[in-house]
């Protein structure tokens, strides 16, 4: 028996997808039949490419915006809703890691802030804003499962274990698995689902220098029992997949996608 995942009808967003996981994240909503708005900071000429490659702007809208700050969050949100009119789904993607391994007594206040800040303060004000939408459009039909909207924070095995030498990055992604918990005993009344996931190695361009090291890269592939990083498309299916009807029963979980390297139950 065949069967296909549709998301006819419903809007996205992601946070941060011009690249990576967010890109993949975006063609797979797409491929779904979702609507989607996504967030760039600087890469303009692959937003545009991307947003063309989806269909345009019916169908995939590419935002300008930076994220910082709550009131960044909530700002994308509302030019979200503007251009798309609703919102069902949000994906906050978006983030930070910085590449220099830093000892915490050498790592200076300005990074830290900065790590937070984006990683963390400006999540808070997407979260918030999403919520508020979804929470007002009680119109919405719910689907198959009684979901209204979804949630999916991406977290990162850093999150759960540490890293050493990144602790700014770390406390972040923790932060996020915390939030999703909360926010799934908070929302799942509202019709609501919240979950994350929480990848290990992705090649990306943001893990690219360390990745292609030739003291790093073979070290990080021999610790994961698959053998290799993942691909971003391996990180954003089971993204898309907590935003369907398939998860209706699945709430504030944290699903790990890190090659068996990281098994937490």
């Amino acid at each position: 028996m065949a069967f296909s995942i549709s998301l006819d009808g419903k809007v996205a967003l992601v946070s941060g997808g011009s690249r990576g996981i967010g890109a993949e994240t975006v063609r797979l909503f797409r491929a779904a039949g979702a609507r989607v708005a996504f967030s760039y900071r600087q890469a303009r000429k692959q937003a545009d490419a991307l947003a063309a490659e989806c269909g345009g702007a019916e169908n995939c809208v590419a935002i300008e915006q930076e994220l910082s700050t709550p009131a960044d969050g909530r700002a994308l949100v509302e030019k979200a809703v503007a251009a798309m009119g609703r919102l069902d789904i949000l994906v906050a993607n978006h983030g930070v890691w910085p590449d220099e391994d830093v000892p915490i007594e050498r790592m200076d206040d300005a990074q830290w802030r900065r790590t937070l800040a984006v990683n963390l303060d400006s999540v808070f004000g997407l979260v918030k804003a999403a919520v508020a939408q979804m929470s007002v459009a009680r119109s919405s039909p719910l689907d198959e499962s009684g979901a209204r909207g979804h949630i999916v924070l991406i977290s990162s095995t850093a999150g759960q274990r540490g890293e050493a030498y990144h602790a700014d990055y770390a406390v972040t992604k923790g932060a996020l698995i915390s939030l999703t918990k909360s926010l799934s005993s908070e929302l799942a009344p509202k019709g609501i689902r919240v979950n994350c996931v929480a990848p290990g190695w992705v090649a990306t361009d943001m893990a690219a220098a360390t990745l292609a090291d030739a003291a790093s890269g073979p070290k990080i592939a021999a610790a994961i029992p698959l053998g290799r990083v993942a691909s971003a498309r391996e990180i954003a299916g089971p993204v898309v997949f907590l935003c369907t009807p398939l998860a209706g029963f699945i709430s504030g979980e944290v699903l790990n996608v890190n090659g068996g390297a990281v098994l937490v139950g």
